[in-house]
């Protein structure tokens, strides 16, 4: 079975990942020992503690999927041949936490100094901007994968770098001013990312 981007560029899946240097699919995330994950799947086992601790409920939503060719070896089996993933209508991640609801986009970069906000969508940054309007909790999470730094960045914040790329600004948001702007967060191991404690500090008065 063929999976293929939005671009058309063709989805290689785990299975072949020994036999190429790179994938488009797979982050590539610096790895020592504990620290060889993910954003995502650091992000996803978080929410899981999360979850079986009775925290929070907050899942990563999944990728839509166009179906374009299917087989039928037989009538009471389908088989799967080619398909494409869609793009993501809103954000990655969203639930709900001490009664608000939670909505968030995690981003990776291996830019050292700056955060490039062609990462983006207008869509995705029109979606943070409406939750907020209904009293909802929207912020992004950032890796810089190369020295393995992770901040929280409150949508407000983000839309204001948002608005002067609009503008006419620059393109991307300082490693500074992300520091200045957001909040750090340490990579542990129970939970892996514990970004609650964070939220606890920004939610909605």
């Amino acid at each position: 079975m063929e999976f293929h981007y939005p671009n058309g560029k063709k989805f290689i899946s785990k299975k072949a990942e020994t036999e190429r240097t790179s994938i488009p699919f797979v982050h590539n995330a610096k790895s020592h020992g504990k620290r060889g994950m993910t954003l995502e799947e650091d992000l996803n086992e978080t929410n899981q503690y999360y979850l079986d601790r009775g925290k929070a409920v907050i899942h990563k939503k999944p990728t839509p999927v166009q179906i374009v060719n299917v087989d039928y070896p037989k009538r009471s089996a389908a088989v799967i041949k080619e398909a494409y993933f869609k793009q993501a209508s809103t954000t990655d991640y969203n639930g709900v936490y001490k009664g608000f609801y939670v909505d968030f986009e995690a981003k990776e970069t291996r830019n050292e100094t700056s955060f490039p906000l062609k990462n983006f969508h207008p869509h995705q940054i029109n979606h943070m901007d409406q939750v907020v309007t209904h009293q909802g909790l929207a912020f992004v999470i950032i890796r810089f994968s190369l020295t393995e730094e992770i901040f929280l960045l409150p949508f407000k914040q983000l839309k204001l770098y948002w608005d002067r790329m609009e503008q006419g600004g620059r393109k991307s948001i300082t490693k500074d001013e992300i520091q200045s702007d957001g909040f750090a967060l340490k990579l542990g191991l129970q939970p892996k990312i514990d970004y609650l404690k964070i939220v606890d500090h920004i939610l909605p008065v």
